[in-house]
């Protein structure tokens, strides 16, 4: 009889291997790799079209502001145009603001997407906010076009809902790390975004796709004769003295409450704004359009995402900010002009809902805030040559505060600088603005602005609470794996496990299946057969 049993086990065994094997070559390995191929010939270019949008817009304000007899022109363009997005985001819903929350939306099975209409869409709709002079970032739309790229291979390959989740958040990834030329931050982005936890299959999806994509795109931009080094490259970091990490300290309470006072006023006009019912409501989007139009002809600094802006805040590690001037005003009041217009211009796109990225402008507010403060600070003991630092750590403090995500935040200092040294005055500012996050009860950004979307587009409505019962079979992905390694439906929980014997448990994460258990899970959802086929792809379905 032991011998018997010996034997069922090593079968098992056996076959869970082969099952294992079989599923990582082609599910996860080669799939991965297709996305990331997609992904990243699709982002690569992407961000290419908008750095010469960028630089179109910024020559075009400059040579309005020689002829300005034109300068009327300009803004019935840019009132037209924001008649046209806002319709196109009337019949392409997902491509409302950056399109992050979608992607997370989509990664973690709360909704599908059509793909071809999503990518088209944002590549077109942002590409048109860049070139139009907006406060437009790549970074969101190349994070929502990586996501699509990820299940237009899982649907075109008809590989199974779960599959295609991951590959979701492994294009997600790949775009994150070809917009940023950052790897590490765009597996960490993904894991704490789109997850919320981190499993075997969900890492190695995103870590083959991200490493695919960078091979694609420092080629492509290789053979064009473009840069493939870091983002904000020419920040110096030195060693921080007492009084430096001190007013690191005082630094990071400020920006952070910045970014609290922000993260309010943007949900507080979003409100408003759906009160907007002019032109079939698409009379809110002629507002972050003509705000953009009168701020980028006072500076060129809030044209675009913010590179330029961030990078002219560097000083070199010599303490001197050069080059900043708005109408030949000093540097800190420049400085400071350009942080209020970036404040407002963010508020009004992130709250209308233009399809364009915030996640560098939301950067650039957080840079510029560090200058002013590291210009103030300066004259009561810190260190000169410390002000790049400090600004880069300013930028990620905001972020942190308002999206909630701090290993990010951390990633984020250093791969986009290529600067991997002097680590504690980061993670004493990051942690500073997360613990304000906490304390003012900031719910995650991007995850607020999930959940209204759901309920502005009524995704919500047919979702009930359902209990459904099912048996691990021998083989299956769920036969001899933890619970918290397995990718189960959304918004659902095992909630009890019965084993063979009779026996029964509440289970944790930590609990090992094994075949024959039954299994109760609670899901909220708006489809039975859905969830049936989606747990069965998990357990084995009875023959």
């Amino acid at each position: 009889m032991s011998y018997n049993n010996a034997v069922m086990k090593t079968n098992g065994f056996v076959a869970r291997t082969v099952r294992r094997l079989r599923s990582y070559g082609f599910n996860l390995i080669l799939l991965s790799v297709l996305t990331g191929l997609f992904a990243g010939v699709v982002v690569t270019f992407y961000n290419i079209c908008t750095s010469y949008g960028e630089s179109a817009a910024q020559e075009v304000y400059a040579l309005l502001l020689e002829h300005p007899a034109f300068i009327p022109l300009l803004f019935v363009v840019l009132a037209i145009a924001a008649i046209l997005i806002g319709t196109l985001t009337k019949f392409v819903p997902m491509v409302k603001g950056s399109g992050i929350p979608q992607t997370e939306g989509a990664a973690r099975g709360l909704f599908r997407i059509k793909w071809y209409a999503v990518m088209c869409s944002m590549f077109a709709g942002s590409l048109a906010c860049v070139f139009l002079g907006l406060s437009a970032g790549s970074e969101g739309p190349s994070v929502q076009l990586g996501g699509c790229a990820g299940d237009a291979v899982a649907v075109t390959l008809r590989r199974s809902y779960m599959i295609r989740r991951l590959q979701i958040s492994a294009g997600a990834s790949a775009g994150f790390a070809v917009a940023f030329n950052a790897p590490i931050t765009g597996m960490i982005f993904s894991v704490e975004e789109a997850f919320k936890s981190l499993s075997p299959s969900a890492f190695i999806c995103s870590a083959i796709s991200v490493i695919t994509a960078l091979f694609v795109r420092n080629s492509v931009r290789s053979a064009l004769g473009f840069s493939v080094g870091y983002s904000f490259e020419n920040f110096v970091f030195v060693e921080a003295g007492v009084a430096d990490i001190a007013l690191v300290a005082l630094g990071s309470v400020i920006v952070a409450l910045l970014a609290v006072a922000f993260y309010y006023a943007m949900f507080a006009v979003k409100k408003a704004f759906t009160k907007v019912t002019f032109l079939g409501g698409r009379g809110k989007y002629l507002f972050p359009f003509l705000i953009a139009g009168v701020f980028g002809l006072v500076t060129s600094y809030c044209i675009g995402g913010g590179h330029g802006f961030i990078d002219a805040l560097s000083t070199g590690g010599t303490g001197k900010i050069d080059g900043i001037s708005v109408m030949g005003l000093s540097v800190g009041i420049s400085i400071a002009i350009i942080v209020v217009f970036r404040f407002i211009s963010m508020i009004s796109v992130m709250a209308t809902g233009v399809p364009c990225g915030v996640f560098v402008p939301m950067l650039a507010v957080g840079a510029g805030a560090g200058a002013l403060l590291s210009v103030g600070f300066s004259n009561i003991g810190m260190s000169p040559e410390f002000s790049d630092y400090f600004v880069i750590i300013c930028m990620a403090v905001f972020f942190t505060t308002f999206v909630r995500a701090p290993i990010t935040g951390i990633c984020m200092v250093f791969e986009l600088t290529g600067q991997f040294k002097n680590f504690l005055p980061a993670l004493l500012g990051i942690t500073i603005g997360y613990m304000i996050s906490e304390i003012c009860h900031l719910h995650p950004g991007y995850e607020r602005m999930l959940a209204q979307f759901i309920k502005s587009e009524g995704l919500d409505k047919n979702v009930r609470k359902m209990s459904v019962t099912v048996t691990v079979m021998p083989s299956s992905q769920a036969d001899g794996n933890r619970l918290r390694k397995i990718i189960w439906p959304a918004n659902g929980l095992v909630t009890e496990v019965i084993h063979a014997d009779g026996a029964s448990e509440v289970p944790d994460g930590a609990t090992t299946l094994v075949a024959g258990d039954k299994i109760v899970f609670e899901c909220e959802t708006d489809d039975e057969k859905v969830l049936k086929e989606y747990l069965f792809e998990i357990v084995g379905k009875e023959v």
